[in-house]
């Protein structure tokens, strides 16, 4: 009975000798099986040394600091935003034919919204330039119903009296037209405006850049402890793609959000002469992040320590990233961020770079007056110096990244 166990044992012993053996010798595999190398560690140097004799390092890149935040513009960096507003557009058409007002085409909305900023400028050029993109189409929805509410009107007097509609006397039209503005629902221009702000967040989603889900991943997957937020100039938020976006951002600054700042600097921006600053809104996105951080730093139970001026010592890197040289470059960079401007090739049919230099015309969803275009040419000029790197494609943006953090 013992020594049938002594043999026994024997055999095990020269089986894990004739595993292990190889090993010492070099060999990667044993028996069909892959077998990865002893490592030795050496904690001075940062070094591994495998039991092959290979080196390996166990940093993946060195870098001067890392980055805390990390912010984007969406419209046309993200996604193309001619297409986005297209989509919307045409949601616009459907779902006011739904309450009964027909006849009318994806074009109407900016045309009617071009007409109102322009009627505004005339009597109050401030007051057309500080209106948000979502107010001027509140305004122009508000518009095409009331429009299509007197030629009904008009026409059924017409009808009543049996004569043609320019017949009717101007005291007649004037009171139908009083009629008109009265007959529109509130809740079904709310209803109109919401369908077009879903279609706007569907169609970003549709038509997001390729390389973007992809981009984010890995910049997630490098920087694990990274703030992803979105700073834009609209009604577009992240946090409501949630199929696509929403997984990888953790807050969204809409300069609509605070009225007071918009409207200072659009009143700025409409006088040329002026200087027009969009500090505000980069330095309120900044702000957000420190919340962030000190509730992360609290989970982490990570003690941020005081400087001298009593702020708070974080030395990480704030990069911003965006198509526009004025908006986004030039306004996060006098916040304290680092830059990095989104070229993309032709195909992203982006639009920023074509719209201020006044060789093509403007989009057709554009509803910019001509003296904002002067100093956007001004601004964008300012900019240039602003920006620390530059891609012309999103796939070059971690490398970017690592560039500047490396530079820091």
């Amino acid at each position: 009975m013992y020594s049938f166990g002594i043999v026994i044992l024997c055999v095990i012993n020269a089986r894990v000798e004739s595993f292990i053996a190889p090993l010492r010798h070099g060999q990667r595999s044993v028996a069909g099986f892959r077998v990865a190398p002893l490592v030795k560690l050496d904690q001075s140097s940062g070094v591994a040394e495998t039991s092959t004799g290979l080196q390996i390092s166990n940093t993946k890149r060195v870098t001067g600091k890392s980055i805390g935040l990390l912010t984007f513009d969406l419209d046309d960096t993200l996604y193309p935003i001619a297409g986005v507003v297209d989509a919307a557009n045409t949601a616009f058409v459907r779902t006011m034919e739904k309450f009964g007002y027909s006849g009318l085409t994806p074009s109407d909305i900016v045309e009617t919204g071009k007409l109102i900023r322009e009627e505004i400028a005339a009597e109050d050029p401030q007051a057309a330039a500080v209106l948000t993109h979502t107010e001027v189409r509140e305004l122009a929805i508000r518009r095409e119903m009331e429009n299509i509410m007197l030629d009904k009107k008009l026409k059924e007097t017409a009808d009543d009296w049996a004569t043609p509609v320019s017949n009717l006397a101007d005291v007649v039209v004037a009171h139908a037209k009083k009629w008109s503005r009265t007959a529109v629902s509130p809740s079904i221009v709310n209803a109109v405006l919401t369908a077009w702000e879903m279609e706007r967040h569907h169609a970003a989603e549709r038509l997001l850049y390729p390389e973007v889900l992809d981009v984010l991943k890995r910049i997630k997957a490098e920087h694990p402890d990274v703030v992803i937020g979105a700073v834009t100039d609209g009604r577009a938020n992240p946090m409501f793609m949630t199929f696509t976006l929403a997984p990888f951002f953790d807050f969204c600054m809409s300069w609509e959000d605070d009225q007071g700042g918009r409207r200072k600097f659009f009143q700025e921006l409409s006088c040329v002469e002026g200087d027009a600053q969009l500090s505000w809104i980069y330095d309120a996105a900044y702000d957000k992040y420190k919340n962030l951080r000190s509730q992360m730093d609290a989970i982490n139970a990570i003690s941020p320590q005081p400087t001298e001026d009593g702020d708070d010592d974080d030395d990480r890197v704030w990069i911003h990233v965006g198509d526009d040289l004025a908006y986004d470059v030039g306004g996060s960079s006098k916040s304290g961020a680092k830059t990095i401007l989104v070229e993309l090739a032709d195909k992203y049919e982006q639009t920023a770079r074509h719209r201020f230099d006044g060789a093509v015309p403007q989009p057709s969803w554009s509803t910019n007056l001509s003296k904002e275009l002067e100093k956007r040419q001004v601004m964008n000029k300012r900019a240039e110096e602003m920006v620390d790197k530059k891609i012309a494609f999103l796939t070059q943006l971690p490398e970017a990244i690592d560039e500047i953090l490396a530079e820091a």
